[in-house]
């Protein structure tokens, strides 16, 4: 695998945990939203990661003939959570139902901070793949001047 490859698989990885990153934001923000334009409470999404072949735009035609294609990562989709939401007795809120009952997204903010975390550090790691790449990129056109 090229140097190249792995510029565009971790690349891939960033592009993907970025993606995961911002739905996690998205959920942590409307964790009390009882409505929304479709109807109901809000519902808690999240992504679906599959391999991916990586291909660099640099020397292409040449790569495909000499070398396997390196695998990285994409979003292949975007799940939305079906459970029914949690209910709570707040008989004063806008929202409530004849009984007193109003729907709630079942977020636990927690968890989708930890999860967040570990995007980030996922992230992190792609970020030092490059930079360990970049750098031995750098030190072999050091070594033909």
């Amino acid at each position: 695998m090229s140097l190249f490859n792995v510029l565009s698989v971790s690349a891939s990885g960033m592009s993907a945990q970025r993606a995961r990153s911002e739905l996690l934001v998205e959920n942590m923000a409307n964790a009390e939203t009882t409505r929304t334009p479709e109807g109901g409470p809000y519902r808690r999404k999240d992504v679906v990661f599959t391999t991916a072949s990586q291909v660099t735009p640099f020397g292409a035609l040449f790569q495909q003939e000499l070398s396997p294609h390196a695998v990285g990562v994409e979003v292949s989709e975007i799940i939305t959570d079906t459970r029914e939401p949690e209910r709570r007795y707040l008989p004063g809120h806008p929202d409530a139902d004849a009984t007193g009952y109003v729907a709630f997204p079942r977020i636990n903010p927690a968890e989708d901070m930890i999860d967040l975390m570990n995007a980030s550090r996922q992230f992190q790691a792609n970020v030092s793949a490059m930079q360990a790449a970049k750098d031995m990129i750098f030190r072999s056109l050091d070594l033909l001047k």
